[in-house]
């Protein structure tokens, strides 16, 4: 999974409450992050425990022309 902090919806809305930004500082100049499945869900059962932040990333749908 490629976390870019740029397209995300809640961009400067929600960036202080993400796991990316509590764990990484949010990537400058439009750099992502790259994280695998089994690192997801490490992120997310670490979320749910409230151990950390939940990742907040939201994309927008990209629309079939």
């Amino acid at each position: 999974m490629l976390i870019e902090c740029d397209s995300c919806e809640l961009r400067d809305r929600d960036c202080g409450d993400c796991v990316v930004t509590a764990l990484l500082g949010a990537p400058a100049g439009g750099a992502g992050v790259e994280i695998d499945e089994r690192e997801r869900r490490a992120l997310a059962l670490l979320a749910e425990l409230g151990l950390v932040a939940p990742l907040r990333l939201s994309v927008p749908a990209t629309r079939a022309s």
